[in-house]
């Protein structure tokens, strides 16, 4: 009886009948002796565990696994407890843990190495080249997963085979390397449909689809899209279904679909948020933005890069994807033109004055600042904040900002208040918190008598002291309502005379050699 359990949770879990597979593993667990069964208890709390995680989830995959590994080292079935933590660590992955997946992986190869246990150390190899295609080393990550195929076809292990050759195919397509990653999905298709392995059927028809999209074969695309969804309905698979929306969504945003393109992208992110997966969550709303900037909806998608920046540097500060620097470069290069655009927009269209002052200032604090050391994201977010630094001039009647007599106390008073109204609005629109102090800050003075916090010295924010200077400059320097601009020996002259009290005196020191040196021309 027990024994014939097994079987049908076995078969019901390699097609995909997971209710199936979980009643009979929950029944076969209730009739194992009382005295014990170590070796099938953790055999059959694994096999759960494995179906938890498949269905996404991850709590419940865990908790089974955790037991599996436990029962395993209790009774001294040391290969079992291997393949459990090998497992376990898939489940790590998912939750985006790299460094609790990797010691995990380790752990279970020593140990099946150890046992010469050939089937687990291939299972283990494979997943080392999921962390190394994660780390974005794809020539390393091929190695693993070529040393994994061949261990498994040596066993005559096609169930295992077939993951190896699909992980291959997606390596290949991060290489673009596009016949390769055909041949691999191809062969994997062929091994999944002969063993009958419904979910990773859909698994492979879900990549296939993302190789037609880069490929832009969109027929192609949305038959691979429909054929992997009729399999993952079926199987209640949250992960990949959330996925496989997402990659509709990208199909419809490019077929010129932008309503069903939606749908689908809020789709893909409220499965995403369900499954706890925050790269998908990242990858989806990024998408979702650039929609929303092709739509013309440049609000929307600045919220959609900002969510997105967020979470891929959550991902990052945990070390838990390695390329993700691939990801934010690419988010970069859409990030700056959208802010800059969208910016100059929104502070720029009251006043003809200011036509082009968010960026000039931008391009000034960017150089003082890459003069100063600062690179990489730190000089993104400071040229962010430059771009958005009079965001709250939208608050600002048109006939105070175009005033051209000297404004009165309450209309100074009304001006002040764009500093804070711009930090709303950039808190609202989920700007990085590197950037909202510029926005805030930036009409600080060194002295203490700027606004609206009257903060002194080192208290303002490094990149608000930066902007700053550039603002000042570039107001002296250009024409206004009430007067044409100054020379930049004139500006100089403004600036320098009333230094001490205004500008942090070393990068003012800095801005005016900058400057006599000819790099602000």
């Amino acid at each position: 009886m027990l024994q014939s359990l097994i079987r049908q949770g076995r078969e019901a879990q390699r097609v995909g009948a997971w209710d199936e597979a979980i009643a009979h593993y929950e029944t076969a667990l209730a009739l194992l002796p009382a005295e014990g069964d170590p070796a099938n208890a953790a055999d059959i709390q694994k096999w759960m565990g494995v179906v938890y995680r498949d269905r996404g989830d991850l709590d419940a995959a865990a908790e089974k696994l955790e037991t599996s590994r436990a029962t395993a080292n209790g009774a001294g079935l040391h290969d079992r407890a291997a393949s459990a933590m090998n497992s376990l660590a898939l489940v790590e992955l998912l939750r985006g843990d790299l460094d609790a997946a990797t010691s995990l992986f380790l752990e279970a190869r020593e140990i099946a190495d150890r046992l010469s246990d050939d089937r687990t150390v291939a299972a283990v190899d494979q997943n080392l080249g999921i962390i190394a295609n994660i780390q974005g080393n794809v020539a390393l990550a091929l190695l693993s997963y070529r040393s994994a195929l061949d261990r498994f076809r040596r066993l005559g292990d096609e169930a295992n085979a077939l993951r190896a050759l699909n992980n291959m195919g997606m390596a290949h397509v991060d290489l673009g390397e596009w016949e390769a990653a055909e041949s691999c999905y191809h062969e994997a298709a062929e091994l999944a449909s002969r063993t009958g392995d419904a979910a990773w059927t859909g698994k492979i028809e879900l990549n296939r689809s993302e190789l037609h999209l880069k490929r832009r074969r969109f027929d192609a695309a949305q038959e691979s899209i429909d054929r992997s969804l009729q399999v993952l309905h079926r199987l209640r698979a949250k992960q990949p279904i959330a996925e496989a929306y997402k990659f509709q969504g990208v199909l419809f945003r490019e077929t010129g679909r932008p309503e069903q393109a939606d749908t689908h992208f809020a789709l893909s992110l409220g499965m995403a948020e369900t499954c706890q997966d925050r790269l998908l969550q990242a990858e989806t709303q990024l998408e979702w933005a650039v929609l929303h900037l092709e739509e013309d909806r440049k609000q929307e998608g600045i919220l959609y890069m900002n969510r997105s920046l967020r979470l891929f540097r959550e991902l990052k500060a945990r070390r838990e994807v390695l390329d993700i620097e691939r990801r934010l470069e690419r988010l970069k290069e859409m990030y700056l033109p959208a802010v800059q655009g969208w910016g100059a927009g929104r502070t720029e269209a009251k006043d003809p004055f200011t036509t082009g002052h968010s960026k000039r200032v931008a391009d000034y604090a960017t150089k003082l600042a890459r003069e100063l050391g600062m690179e990489g994201w730190d000089l993104t977010y400071l040229r962010i904040g430059a771009l958005i630094h009079d965001l709250g001039n939208m608050a600002v009647p048109a006939d105070v900002l175009l005033k051209q007599d000297a404004l009165s106390e309450d209309e100074r008073e009304l001006m002040k208040v764009h500093t804070v109204m711009g930090e709303s609005m950039a808190r609202q629109l989920e700007f990085p918190d590197e950037v909202r102090p510029i926005v805030r800050s930036h009409h600080e003075q060194w002295g203490g008598a700027g606004y609206p916090d009257k903060l002194s010295g080192e208290k303002i924010p490094f990149g608000a002291r930066i902007v700053s200077i550039a603002d000042v400059y570039d107001a002296l320097t250009s024409p206004r309502s009430f007067r044409a601009a100054y020379s930049r020996p004139e500006a100089l002259e403004i600036m320098q005379k009333d230094s001490e009290t205004l500008f942090d005196p070393t990068l003012f020191g800095v801005f005016r050699d900058m400057l006599k040196r000819g790099e602000f021309e």
